[in-house]
């Protein structure tokens, strides 16, 4: 396992043919959410199962949140006033509308990684799955949408539809794409209803959805660890 800054992102890196990310073999990126640890998802470098010499990836959000949040990272900054009183209430809102002002920027240093494990890791498309938790889902979608090239997976884990407007019209670039989507139909942060709006916009554009609600919060419970091993499994054991 080693660190490494790879386009404007730092990374932790991990497998391969020699557990630095070495090889020839596929790519797996996963995304943390808003308030975690850059490192936050490394650990299932070591839990989830992959097929052999897969090379794992875990880039660090660029935005530091500091403060009450100690060392953890953002995609984009998030309206906390907002969203401290509906949560106190028990009412999570519906994402679909907001264009985040820091989505573009968070799109285009993703988009700089994909470029850079090209570059010096001979990282294909083909053998490449792209994931996250909660806003690294988010933006796994919107980088989807805007690659030059077709992914061959997306993990999805308690995601919510965001900015339809941009997305809509780019559905198209998810035609035929594998996709793990998960959410537990007790999520108060992000409503389980966004999570099934997300999903059928996905089935609209034509992607293949493998769509496991699980009775739970904002989480990652070992069912849906197992989901994600399962849609590795699938598309990059070639």
């Amino acid at each position: 396992m080693i660190r490494r800054r790879l386009g404007d992102l730092d990374c932790v890196i991990a497998g391969g043919a020699d557990g630095q990310g070495g090889g020839d073999g596929p790519t797996v990126i996963l995304m943390h959410g808003f308030g975690a640890g850059g490192d936050d998802l490394v650990d299932l470098a070591n839990y989830v199962e992959v097929p052999p010499g897969t090379r794992w990836v875990f880039p660090a959000g660029p935005l530091e949140l500091g403060g009450l949040y100690g060392d953890s990272r953002a995609w984009w900054m998030i309206d906390l006033a907002r969203l401290e009183p509906e949560l106190a209430a028990g009412r999570a809102i519906d994402r679909a509308d907001e264009v985040p002002d820091g989505l573009p920027a968070a799109r285009a240093a993703v988009l700089g990684l994909l470029d850079a494990l090209a570059r010096d890791y001979g990282r294909t498309d083909a053998l490449t799955v792209l994931g996250g938790f909660s806003q690294g889902a988010m933006l796994t979608v919107d980088v989807a949408l805007h690659a030059p090239g077709k992914l061959a997976g997306l993990a999805l884990m308690s995601g919510t539809l965001l900015a339809e407007s941009v997305w809509q019209p780019r559905a198209a670039a998810l035609a035929g794409v594998t996709i793990f989507q998960s959410h537990g139909t007790k999520d108060g942060l992000l409503a389980y209803r966004g999570a099934e709006r997300l999903r059928d916009f996905l089935l609209a554009a034509g992607a293949e959805v493998g769509f496991m609600p699980f009775p739970g919060g904002h989480e990652l419970p070992p069912p849906v660890l197992e989901g994600l091993a399962e849609l590795l499994a699938r598309t990059l054991a070639a």
